[in-house]
């Protein structure tokens, strides 16, 4: 099987790389944390409303790659609305997705466009630090 950029740049992360939705300073907020990936210097920041153990808003910040401006962007649309916890299974459940490809998910879940990651391991990092950026701040 031939694995080729278009299994990495899936329609909708390109769309979200090219035009990224919840970009900008959330205030006020909170929940908050910054992420750098120290291998390519991708540096994101994640700003949460958790209002009642549910995110009501989420905004990022990025200097990065278009995978992670991607991942940022499609985060910030999946957990708006769903509680801290689940958040953070899907954070985890994407982990799962992008390296082992264990979690393979269906073409309708949100975490789908992802799934061609596994093929390029150097690129596992670059879809996880927003995701792993927005358990940092409901750490916070």
């Amino acid at each position: 099987m031939s694995i080729d950029a278009k299994t990495l740049y899936q329609q909708q992360v390109l769309e979200h790389a090219k035009t990224p939705r919840n970009e900008g300073d959330l205030e006020p907020h909170t929940h908050a944390a910054k992420g750098v990936n120290p291998l390519c210097g991708d540096r994101v920041s994640v700003s949460v409303m958790v209002e009642d153990g549910r995110i009501s808003d989420i905004r990022f910040r990025s200097r990065s790659c278009a995978i992670t401006k991607a991942s940022a962007s499609m985060m910030t649309t999946i957990v708006r609305g769903k509680t801290v916890d689940d958040a953070r299974a899907l954070a985890k459940r994407l982990a799962t997705v992008v390296s082992t490809g264990d979690a393979t998910p269906e073409p309708d879940d949100p975490l789908s466009p992802f799934a061609g990651i596994r093929h390029f391991p150097t690129r596992t990092r670059c879809a996880t630090l927003p995701w792993d950026t927005l358990d940092d701040a409901l750490d916070d």
